[in-house]
């Protein structure tokens, strides 16, 4: 937030650490420190240089390198590799080649040729801003409380009234060359100056020296910090309260009723997207004001921002002192309808002669008095970001609007940088979205051995992926591991018993207030049991038949309903088991349990169909290792019912099959894979064995 105490900026410098470090570490080390908080600048914003002396590889002379960050950096994240470098004097001997303002983008087309070293790191399009700037070391941030300055509509003004002649400022000018160049001028006829403020954009400072750098952009940002808490002390926000939030249970469970609609209205004709929710105080001041609207209907003003949230956010129109959800859901097929509509205006009244396609016209940012912020990308990753940038945008928008007016971008400069030939020629590198991008799985008995490596194998294809377990500490190891492996926002995990109606219920809210719905069921979830039939205990035949059958319903149910919301289809797949097809020697419950779970699929693809709900059965056979029923009693039973040892079961079971082979969990999760993807489009009702052959689990 601006404008308090409590969101001072602390100088986080240690020189013991720093003492230690060469110049390009100490300019990651920088970096590092500025990127570890989002109020200096948002994710992926922002860039840091350093110019080094260095020796030419070739010649051996002393040459001055620029370091500058890399394309698609992350300043809190970045390392020595996240780098370009370049040689400064051709850099400068650019200057020479440039033909105008006209033929800007052509200037990006040299870049490579500056490259010192074979750096493989792509220069940025921000490259000239830092080289051109006489200083050795310079920092370009985004601080929430310089943009709230920078979009003002009287931003010159406040500049000269907070830094006096210490920070600068400039008009807006979209980054490149002439940015560049500006930057230069500026800085030759004001030496005096420590840094300046780019109209509608952000920060650029300058030192001697990497620390004097660093600690200039702190002292700056605090130095905004602090005049808005003097100026703004006693002011109301966005034009005071218009409506009051609801209780954090009832905003939760409106989004588990609205994200799966909305995602599935924005997912018909492309890629599917990833939701997330939002319900902080800083998105609840926003939404429950009395300028939401408006403001909302300018757009954003920083170009980082505008790129993440789209022109504008749509605001979902509802009452929260009369919440009629129902009317909420009627209209938005209307609202979103006249998004679109808004997005094509935009875009044909925008364009130019050569301008790319238009993309996407969906919103990314949706907006709900006294519920809270839902945002959606192609990923769960840019589908937060988008929402953290978003609250960066709130955030100056609050600032603007307590001292001044606050200014968006004009429709024509944000079309430009929107649909920047150099911004589409990047899009384009952009590696090809893995085969379940953008879809969401649940997959019960998550945290056991087909559930963990059926749930590997579909983050390995881009999904996110729900793991539902009654184990909470085995859920709490897969979790942690999977956020290692894949990044914490591709996994999220429930604890849940499948017998529980509600606990079910509970568990898909779970998975569409994190995700925004669900596309993919792995029913998975079991337990095993034998006996001879005559001393099989009632109690025995219900906990199977309430497992494996009723679990099996309840899971399928709930996912039929989640499906029929989004209206995108949909992806049931059972783990049911040879034993479903074949009979076994005491295991009555088991196999009446699993056969069951059979037919129930059967009788799913059959209602499925018309809704493009698929619905296939994986049957496993004697998948011993990391199962979770192959521990204790079951092994021994099933010991017992061949008269064997349970350690000669493993290999009892492989020279039974017809293959002669084991069968392992990742064996069945590329089973699942497959029939949880467009690889088996047209494919419902059928049954895929991975049991190395047995012939009495043919099908028939």
């Amino acid at each position: 937030m601006i404008g308090n105490s409590a969101a001072r900026l602390e100088n986080l410098w240690d020189d013991a650490r720093a003492a230690a470090m060469s110049e390009p570490e100490l300019l990651v080390y920088r970096s590092n420190l500025l990127g570890s908080d989002k109020r200096v600048t948002n994710y992926g914003g922002g860039n840091t240089s350093s110019k080094i002396t260095q020796k030419d590889p070739l010649t051996g002379e002393d040459v001055e390198v620029l370091w500058v960050k890399g394309s698609g950096g992350d300043s809190a994240s970045i390392k020595l590799d996240g780098f370009a470098t370049l040689y400064m004097d051709r850099l400068n001997a650019l200057k020479g080649l440039y033909r105008g303002l006209a033929h800007e983008d052509e200037m990006v087309g040299y870049l490579p040729h500056c490259t010192f070293n074979l750096n493989p790191r792509a220069a940025s399009i921000d490259t000239p801003l830092h080289a051109f700037v006489p200083h050795r070391y310079v920092d370009h941030m985004h601080p929430d409380a310089i943009i709230a300055i920078a979009a003002a509509k009287d931003s010159e003004a406040l500049t000269k009234r907070i830094f006096g002649e210490a920070i600068g400022w400039l008009p807006w000018k979209r980054p490149g060359f002439e940015l560049g160049l500006w930057l230069e001028k500026f800085c030759r006829e004001n030496p005096q100056a420590k840094g300046v403020v780019l109209g509608s954009h952000g920060l650029f400072t300058w030192g001697d020296t990497p620390k004097d750098c660093y600690a200039t952009t702190i002292d700056t940002i605090n130095q905004a910090i602090s005049w808005f808490e003097n100026e703004a002390a006693d002011k109301p926000a966005f034009g005071g309260v218009a409506t009051r939030s609801l209780p954090a249970a009832e905003r939760r469970a409106i989004a588990a009723r609205l994200m799966p609609r909305i995602r599935g209205m924005i997912s018909t004709d492309g890629p599917r997207k990833v939701g997330h929710f939002d319900d902080s105080e800083t998105v609840l001041e926003f939404v429950n004001s009395s300028e939401l609207r408006p403001l909302a209907a300018l757009g954003t003003s920083c170009p980082d921002h505008f790129l993440r949230t789209k022109i504008r956010p749509l605001v979902i129109e509802f009452d929260p002192a009369r919440p009629d959800v129902d009317a909420v859901v009627a209209a938005l097929p209307g609202a979103l309808d006249e998004y679109r509509a808004g997005y094509r205006a935009y875009y044909e009244e925008c364009r130019h002669a050569d301008s790319p396609a238009m993309r996407d016209p969906n919103a990314v940012v949706y907006l709900m008095p006294g519920v809270g912020m839902f945002t959606f990308a192609g990923d769960k990753a840019t589908a937060r970001i988008s929402g953290e940038f978003y609250v960066n945008a709130i955030n100056v928008m609050r600032g603007a609007s307590l001292v001044s007016s606050y200014v968006g971008l004009p429709a024509q400069e944000a079309f430009d940088i929107e649909y920047w030939l150099l911004e589409e020629a990047k899009l384009q590198r952009l590696p090809k979205p893995k085969s379940l991008a953008g879809q969401i799985a649940f997959v019960t008995g998550g945290a056991g051995g087909i559930g963990k490596a059926t749930a590997t194998r579909l983050l390995r294809e881009g999904a996110c992926v729900v793991l539902a377990d009654i184990d909470e500490p085995a859920l709490g190891s897969a979790r942690d591991e999977f956020a290692k492996a894949f990044g914490a926002d591709f996994v999220r995990t429930v604890k849940l018993d499948v017998t529980d109606e509600t606990a079910v219920a509970s568990a898909y809210a779970h998975a569409a207030v994190e995700y925004g719905g669900v596309d993919i069921l792995v029913s998975n979830a079991g337990i095993s049991s034998s006996a001879p039939i005559d001393e099989t205990e009632l109690s025995m035949w219900d906990r199977n038949m309430d497992i494996l059958a009723k679990g099996y319903f309840l899971v399928s149910r709930e996912a039929f309903r989640t499906f029929k919301q989004q209206g995108v289809g949909g992806n049931i797949v059972f783990i049911a088991s040879k034993n479903g097809l074949a009979a076994s020697p005491n295991a009555a419950a088991y196999c009446t349990a699993k056969a069951a779970e059979i037919h129930l699929a059967r009788c799913l693809a059959l209602e499925g169909a018309e809704h493009q709900i698929r619905v296939n059965t994986v049957n496993p056979d004697a998948v011993l290792r990391g199962s979770k029923i192959w521990t204790g009693e079951w092994r021994e039973q099933r010991a017992a019912a061949y008269a064997m040892e349970p350690e000669q079961l493993e290999e009892h079971y492989r020279k039974r099959s017809m293959l002669k082979r084991s069968v392992f969990p990742e064996d069945v999760a590329e089973a699942v894979y497959f029939l949880a993807s467009d690889m088996s489009a047209k494919s419902t009702g059928n049954i895929i064995n991975v049991d190395a052959g047995n012939a009495q689990s043919f099908t028939r």
